[in-house]
């Protein structure tokens, strides 16, 4: 059975833990450390790996104090590159090639950022349970099947930010790279349709923007739309 714990989700700091009971994984690491070992209840050494999205501080904030304290970092060359970290506890990987981490299987896949290979990560353990995370992508190109948990990003609406824009909260400029770069609700609602999702057990909603979503809305549509339990992380 999964467990998914949300200890950091937003434009400030991404961070989630997961287990399937037997390894425990980090999915991103954006947040101050002693953030991270308060929200573990400073129980890290069995901590089997950090899947690292991509360079940008709010999914890598801690990974330097994370192989410090002997946890392994999965991540991208591009992404190791970008952020200029060297050590033993690097362990580069690449889209398509899958690798055994613990009960995990893991497939990293490319996503559409703004950043240095950014990664998305697909995992199945041994039990058949399926996990996707997905976060920071204009789009998805892959279509998954047999999936059991989704971590999903759902970074804004688009009518939110044209208000915001009209309002002069947002500027263009912004609003523009906010579009090309981060998953949307229009984007969740058209992945969700066309992925299988016959055997979700729940979807959560990771990283909505501070200023241009809607978590209560969000969470309506996407379980009237999926008929899943949602969550907002």
């Amino acid at each position: 059975m999964i467990e998914i714990t949300a200890l950091a989700s937003g434009s400030t700091g991404n961070c989630y833990h997961i287990t399937d009971g037997h390894t425990r994984l980090l999915l991103d690491c954006g947040i101050q450390f002693k953030r991270i070992q308060r929200g573990l209840n400073f129980q890290l050494s069995g901590i089997s790996g950090v899947l690292l999205t991509h360079e940008h501080g709010d999914h890598s904030k801690a990974v330097k104090d994370m192989m410090k304290a002997g946890i392994d970092v999965y991540a991208s060359r591009g992404t190791i590159e970008a952020l200029g970290i060297t050590g033993h506890r690097i362990r580069p990987v690449k889209a398509k090639q899958q690798f055994e981490l613990g009960t995990w299987t893991i497939l990293p896949f490319d996503t559409v950022h703004d950043a240095a290979g950014p990664l998305g990560f697909l995992l199945a353990n041994q039990a058949g349970d399926k996990l996707l995370y997905l976060t920071d992508t204009a789009y998805c190109r892959y279509q998954f099947q047999g999936l059991t948990h989704i971590l999903i990003e759902c970074n804004h609406s688009l009518d939110i930010i044209r208000e915001n824009v009209a309002n002069g909260s947002v500027p263009v400029e912004l609003k523009n790279r906010i579009i090309k770069t981060h998953f949307g609700l229009d984007n969740v609602k058209e992945f969700l349709r066309v992925n299988d999702l016959s055997l979700v057990q729940e979807i959560w909603l990771i990283h909505l923007s501070d200023g241009n979503s809607d978590a209560a809305r969000f969470k309506s549509e996407i379980q009237s739309l999926t008929g899943k339990p949602t969550y907002i992380a």
